[in-house]
């Protein structure tokens, strides 16, 4: 951590949103865009291993995973936030 960075609270709230609005991004691109508008491009293409075509997958069941993955990153990332700024429960 840089000696003259900045601890404050909008500092932590200002990247706080920041990481919300790129997972929240990630988020509609894979449940929306993947599953809704790609879905005739990804439908050219197999799982490997199921035989399922990949854009009734992503809107099956793809966007779920991908949902409980961004879960995963965002307290990941968090914990790496609250650590920087000194924040404890």
């Amino acid at each position: 951590m840089p000696a003259n960075e900045d601890l404050s609270p909008q500092r932590y709230w200002a990247i706080n949103i920041r990481y919300l609005l790129i997972l929240l991004i990630i988020w509609f691109v894979v449940s929306y865009g993947c599953g809704i508008l790609l879905v005739d491009v990804l439908n050219q293409f197999r799982l490997p291993g199921s035989g399922f075509k990949l854009g009734f997958w992503f809107a099956q069941q793809g966007a779920i995973y991908s949902f409980v993955l961004l879960i995963f990153v965002y307290v990941w990332l968090m914990n790496r936030l609250d650590k920087r700024f000194n924040v404890s429960e």
